[in-house]
């Protein structure tokens, strides 16, 4: 009879448990958290345009899965005429860091 106690609390404390992960604030969907920072931006070294419509993307930090890794800027043609880049950043909440990718604003 004891046994068959005890396994009742057990499975009462996994449902509890189960009950308290599932109500807890998910992060929103397809962000992923990084626990710590990014380091300060490198300064990149631009070369000259290739061509006169080219727009210099600057680099960013990248997290590769253990620790952050320097990807540098280079120069893109805009997907339209006047297009602007929108640099991308890291950006802070209460689950962590997330990544603002960045992308063309016509």
């Amino acid at each position: 009879m004891r046994i068959g106690c005890g396994w009742k609390v057990l499975s009462g404390v996994l449902v509890s448990i189960t009950l308290g992960v599932s109500c807890a604030s998910p992060a929103p969907r397809g962000r992923f958290y990084v626990p710590v920072g990014p380091p300060a931006p490198l300064a990149d070294v631009r070369v000259v345009a290739p061509g006169p419509n080219y727009v210099w993307v600057p680099g960013y930090h990248r997290w590769d899965g253990a620790a952050y890794a320097w990807v540098p800027g280079a120069w893109q043609l805009p997907p339209q005429p006047r297009a602007m880049w929108v640099p991308g950043h890291w950006a802070h909440e209460r689950h962590g860091w997330f990544f603002v990718q960045g992308h063309w604003r016509a």
